[in-house]
């Protein structure tokens, strides 16, 4: 599973810095009398306060009890009020405020149009799914989404254009090349080695004779067919990952990542 850490996910730092609560977490005036302007008492205020700044910081709503504690002692000590967790109406509508004031929409198909297309372009290029994701985020950042919870749509979509990649290349091959294909798969039950392990063995040291096995081994990979016709069409970037994944074939997950929704 790819760790969130791996990707440029925001998230709140484990030990927060006394200049990032400065320049990230310090509500301005109008800030404060803009948060007044909209809860009915006291004890939504801070709530409010903190989402706001939070989603300045983040691009999305955490649940209030996920802030760091220093965090909210900071909003606090900016409107000397404490802080009351909203009730679900008021949350949802506390939200509401928040986006209309910054400027952001929350719109859940879109949002997941928008990183969809930037997931699908990538991926022609780039394998890893903390890669995928990270586009997907600067796209939505860049429109102006909120940003989603979790993104198992990047999983999806690399298996979907694997797969496409998988079939083109399966469709230009013959019945007889398929069978000698498969025939490299065979584990020999003496060595315990299958002819596909003896291609990937590497280079020995030089000598004559370990340079005439090397050139054997080369021509026979050569036999096996012409392999450029067969990967025409599937980008450079992508024929390396396959080939990677041949050597150790440990294809990771998309992360998760809690936060609010709504």
């Amino acid at each position: 599973m790819t760790s969130v850490d791996r990707t440029a996910y925001p998230a709140f730092a484990r030990a927060v810095s006394v200049r990032e609560l400065a320049e990230s977490f310090t509500p301005t005036e109008a800030e404060i009398e803009w948060a007044r302007g909209r809860t009915q008492d006291e004890r939504h205020l801070l709530a409010l306060a903190v989402w706001l700044k939070s989603y300045q910081r983040l691009g999305y709503f955490p649940k209030v009890e996920d802030v760091p504690a220093v965090v909210v002692d900071h909003v606090r000590g900016a409107q000397d009020v404490e802080l009351e967790r909203s009730a679900s109406r008021s949350a949802k509508r506390h939200r509401e405020f928040v986006r209309t004031h910054l400027g952001v929409t929350y719109e859940a198909a879109r949002g997941r149009q928008v990183a969809e297309e930037a997931i699908r372009k990538a991926v022609q290029s780039k394998d890893n799914p903390a890669d995928l994701i990270n586009v997907a985020l600067e796209e939505l950042i860049r429109a102006r989404c909120e940003l989603p919870g979790y993104f198992t749509m990047a999983s999806a979509i690399r298996a979907e254009v694997k797969n496409g990649f998988f079939q083109l290349v399966a469709g230009r091959l013959d019945p007889s090349t398929r069978a000698r294909l498969a025939r490299l798969l065979v584990v020999d039950p003496v060595s315990r080695r299958s002819e596909f392990d003896r291609l990937k063995d590497v280079a020995k040291a030089a000598s004559l004779g370990k340079f005439k096995e090397r050139l054997a081994l080369l021509a026979e990979i050569d036999a096996i067919g012409p392999t450029g016709e067969w990967l025409e069409g599937v980008p450079a970037g992508k024929a390396a990952h396959f080939a990677g994944e041949a050597r150790s074939p440990t294809p990771p997950t998309c992360a998760r990542s809690p936060r609010t929704s709504g």
